[in-house]
């Protein structure tokens, strides 16, 4: 995989910590020319692109925002010359719980949060890839979109929607030469969002210490992730489109 991004100039949204930067970094260690992390903290960004190196920078915006969306995307158009690959892997911030102990702005905020910076992203790329006929877009969900799961009702409704989104988004580009896939894990380790599932909430530590249990492959890391965002990104996956793929270890056939 060395050279399978050779040349491309890739945008990861959500890129400064987590699954997003171990695409970033997969990314640039398979030949991309230039990479732009997207996020909302300057600092985590900063230090971000410093690990990445020369051919990385940090641009900052809330991707729940349209306007900042479009500003965003205009500016990593402008310095890498073009978009041949996004990553959109915001993540959630939100940790499971059952539905009727979620106050009602409670899921209006998920959904918000898990599901417009997706869709805002995409749609936000995509002119400039059908401009020039070739494009490709990988965006992170989960496996809750899949599999009905105790606590994840919200959260899985918002998975699933990005999953659909992606399908529809792939059935309309692809007389464009643009292909967008999913991929959609489980418990990821060493992630921000992992420690706070396992830290703070005593439903979702129960939930996914089950979970660590059933991934008799190994529980899924952040560049298991990467892997295979390269690999759909890269011209070896040049008839997949439409596709959802779990990575999970083996918790569940989804």
């Amino acid at each position: 995989m060395a050279e399978a991004l050779a040349g491309m100039r890739v945008l990861v949204v959500g890129g400064t910590s987590g699954i997003g930067f171990a695409c970033a970094r997969a990314s640039l260690d398979a030949g991309a020319a230039a990479a732009r992390v997207v996020g909302r903290d300057a600092t985590r960004g900063a230090a971000a692109a410093a690990a990445l190196g020369p051919r990385a920078a940090f641009l900052r915006a809330d991707c729940a925002d349209t306007d900042a969306v479009e500003r965003m995307v205009a500016d990593a158009e402008a310095a890498m010359g073009g978009i041949d690959g996004l990553v959109c892997a915001p993540g959630t911030t939100h940790l499971p719980e059952l539905l009727h102990r979620q106050p009602l702005s409670a899921i209006r905020e998920a959904l918000t949060l898990d599901l417009a910076p997706v869709l805002y992203c995409c749609r936000a790329v995509l002119p400039g890839m059908m401009a020039r006929r070739a494009g490709a877009i990988v965006c992170v969900a989960s496996d809750a979109g899949k599999i009905a799961t105790p606590g994840e009702s919200v959260i899985g409704a918002g998975m699933a929607a990005i999953v659909q989104f992606v399908r529809g988004l792939a059935i309309e580009a692809k007389r464009d030469g643009v292909r967008a896939n999913t991929i959609t894990p489980s418990l990821v380790e060493g992630t921000p969002l992992t420690e706070r599932l396992m830290g703070e909430g005593r439903f979702s530590a129960k939930l996914f210490a089950k979970a660590r249990t059933l991934a008799h492959l190994g529980t899924t890391t952040p560049e298991d992730v990467a892997a295979l965002a390269v690999f759909l990104l890269s011209p070896a996956a040049g008839r997949i489109t439409g596709q959802a793929i779990s990575v999970n270890g083996g918790i569940s056939a989804a």
